[in-house]
């Protein structure tokens, strides 16, 4: 079970986007937050004009409004194609306390590739996930596990992050960390978009393999959130494997 698609097929069909052109969300964003920030996106910028906007724009500051409202407000300076509105937003984002950081993190994100598409004349993209980004490089939760549940032995643990550290150097992506316990190795990593995370790990896991058929051939990749050991054996559950 592969918990991740290929971001390349995506890529691949927006080639009116140059690489130099793309960012990542470093920062780790509830996708739920990310999700209700895009359909409130959606919903109400174009509720106003321009110049409304602007003239209602130190009401994010204030008091007066509820949380909701400025929510709003913030997605509706962020439409803007405006120094003025991105200063407002970049201005929020740094007032001690707020509630709304996350959501005004992204509002100050598609501000700012706004301006840039069109200082540039030319088109912007922002690749998001639960997890964050570390430069050009996505980072992901990764679980290998064994085929009959027994603990991953000292000699395959080393088998392991052997073959990890050599795949990773020849990609120039990084562990951040790894853990071995109840018959799993979790990890996370971050690696360059460009790269298919899908065949990349697969590899590897045939690679320990060739040691010892001691993993199972499938194994669990996301960029959504780091699960717990009994959310591994939920999903391990889901898919009949345990």
């Amino acid at each position: 079970m592969k918990a991740a698609g290929n971001i390349l097929d995506f890529l691949n069909e927006s080639s009116h986007v140059r690489p130099g052109n793309i960012s990542l969300l470093e920062k780790p964003i509830n996708p739920s937050t990310q999700l209700e920030y895009y359909r409130c996106a959606q919903n109400h910028e174009n509720d106003i004009r321009d110049e409304e906007v602007i003239q209602k724009k130190e009401l994010i500051f204030s008091d007066s409004i509820s949380l909701d409202e400025k929510k709003i407000l913030l997605v509706q300076l962020a439409s803007l194609s405006h120094v003025e509105a991105y200063r407002t937003i970049e201005k929020y984002l740094h007032k001690p306390g707020i509630k709304l950081y996350e959501w005004a993190y992204l509002a100050w994100l598609e501000s700012k590739m706004l301006l840039e598409s069109d200082l540039l004349e030319e088109s912007q993209m922002l690749i998001t996930s639960g997890l964050g980004a570390k430069g050009n490089k996505l980072r992901y939760f990764i679980v290998f596990f064994t085929e009959d549940g027994t603990n991953i032995t000292e000699l395959q643990q080393k088998i392991i992050r052997n073959e990890l550290h050599y795949a990773f150097k020849c990609k120039s992506a990084e562990i951040e960390n790894i853990s071995f316990q109840d018959g799993f190795a979790a990890f996370t990593a971050v690696v360059p978009y460009q790269i298919p995370v899908q065949e990349f790990f697969l590899s590897i896991v045939q690679e320990c393999n060739e040691f010892g058929t001691f993993l199972f051939n499938d194994y669990i990749i996301t960029n959504v959130k780091v699960l717990s050991v009994e959310e591994i054996y939920d999903v391990l559950a889901e898919n009949n494997i345990v």
